[in-house]
């Protein structure tokens, strides 16, 4: 963004002037520099910029009423506010209507260029937050599949050609990898939409409940039956039913579940008066179910009856840049939810999460963001506001010598490097208990090397 971000500086001291736009080009700005108010708006209606440098005090006019024409005209446009001593209490008073910051002449120069870097930064991050937004927004309204990857584009164009069809789909996938999400979308974008979708988990009502849940009972069929009740196949006639977790029904209800199947029709518990119902069935599992036909566990008549039209949901350590597009996608929708204002990611988080093997998939990463959200209100998420277990060695200790970088006045190389060297040295070997073997393993070098290392580094255990 550095690179080609566009800045208008707005100073009626020419030498001053002259001063910031050399220091700002010698940084990689494209810089338009002007000495009044009459030639800022000039600027304006010619190009657009990322951030504006307003004097206070203009030969015909005032910044701060400039700044308000500015941020009338363009509200994503950093301003930053230049004032003398005496103006202080102005310049923050146009911090509240709409400044980003502000600078007391006379000021550093790299101050400036810091404060300028910073806001750019998060200028950015908002613009791709507001993209992305945007993005899952439409897919969204569209099917509720949120995604660029191959594999959910194909998916996308899947759900588009079964919007007609009634035929039985089996959706595989992981644990929380959004096989729900892909059963409504199928629901939503075929013919039934309008009529009911029933979803149940098969994997989490016991044996005894679940076929009651699923075909229903008559009144006295067991004892606690005072009143007939209708089971999620009744309920769902004329639409869909979601059979969540298929592959952990037992062999007897498979049995029933594969002539309702065949032929559309079921006893509720208790009664011999068979019902018949028009539903779509949508099945979805986390298990290979050839494995647990081969196992004995699966019924192999009812998988062909189940997998007429197969769906395989990919998890999200497999979905690239998707990751940084639902992670929006949740901010938006628990910024919303908790009435609060995360407005992004860092660098470094999305670094993090683009990387982590995400064993919980989607679920994984909703539960982070509705955490952050509810924890810490506002702001940009940063590396902290991630869990321990999502962090590894590696970036701990990257991010503890950044830290010593950055708030530095100087540094020694020859010094620092070796203190690097001796901190990875020494969690390595902590790591791994001191087997120097497993420890030169995870460094890549000769374990002879290592020992050397340590002998003249005078690394010794923690006692």
């Amino acid at each position: 963004m550095k690179q080609s971000a566009f800045i208008l500086l707005v100073e009626d001291n020419e030498d001053f002037r002259l001063i910031l736009q050399e220091a700002l080009e010698r940084s990689g700005f494209h810089v338009t520099a002007v000495a009044n108010a009459m030639r800022a708006r000039e600027a304006m209606t010619l190009g657009k910029f990322d951030l504006s440098l307003l004097d206070v005090r203009l030969p015909d006019g005032n910044g701060i009423e400039l700044m308000r024409e500015f941020r009338h005209s363009d509200p994503d446009m950093g301003i930053i506010i230049m004032t003398g001593y005496a103006e202080v209490d102005t310049a923050v008073d146009a911090v509240r209507l709409g400044a980003n910051d502000f600078l007391k002449k006379p000021f550093d120069i790299d101050e400036m260029l810091v404060r300028i870097d910073e806001l750019i930064k998060t200028r950015q991050i908002k613009a791709d937050n507001k993209n992305l937004r945007e993005l899952v927004r439409s897919q969204d309204q569209n099917t509720g599949l949120i995604g660029q990857c191959p594999a959910i584009q194909k998916l996308t164009e899947t759900v588009s050609l079964l919007a007609n069809s009634d035929s039985t789909v089996l959706i595989t996938g992981e644990s929380g990898c959004g096989k729900e999400v892909l059963a409504k979308a199928l629901h939503k974008s075929g013919s039934r939409s309008g009529k009911p979708l029933v979803s149940i988990n098969c994997g989490a009502i016991p044996e005894e409940l679940l076929e009651s849940e699923l075909f229903g009972h008559v009144k006295g069929a067991f004892t606690g039956a005072v009143r007939a009740r209708p089971g999620r196949f009744e309920i769902a006639n004329g639409g869909t039913i979601f059979l969540d977790e298929i592959g952990d029904m037992s062999a007897k209800l498979q049995v029933k579940l594969l002539r309702v199947l065949q032929e559309r029709c079921f006893e509720p518990v208790g009664s011999q008066q068979s019902i018949h119902v028009d539903v779509r069935v949508i099945a979805a599992t986390h298990r290979d179910l050839e494995a647990e036909i081969a196992a004995g566990r699966f019924r192999e008549d009812l998988y062909y009856r189940l997998n007429v039209i197969p769906l395989t949901l990919p998890p999200l350590r497999e979905r690239g840049d998707d990751i940084l597009l639902l992670t929006d996608h949740f901010i938006t929708r628990f910024n919303q939810q908790k009435k609060a204002d995360i407005t992004g990611v860092s660098d470094e988080v999305k670094r993090i999460i683009l990387n982590y093997q995400w064993p919980g998939n989607v679920r994984e990463l909703q539960n982070l963001i509705e955490r952050v959200t509810t924890l810490k209100r506002h702001g940009i998420m940063e590396l902290e506001d991630l869990p321990s277990r999502m962090i590894s060695d590696k970036e701990r200790v990257l991010q503890s010598f950044r830290m010593d970088v950055e708030n530095a006045e100087c540094i020694d190389l020859k010094s620092t490097v070796d203190e690097f060297e001796s901190h990875l040295i020494l969690s390595a070997l902590q790591r791994f208990q001191w087997n120097k073997n497993q420890a030169a393993n995870f460094l890549a070098m000769n374990r002879t090397t290592l020992v050397e290392k340590i002998k003249k580094k005078g690394l010794q255990p923690t006692k």
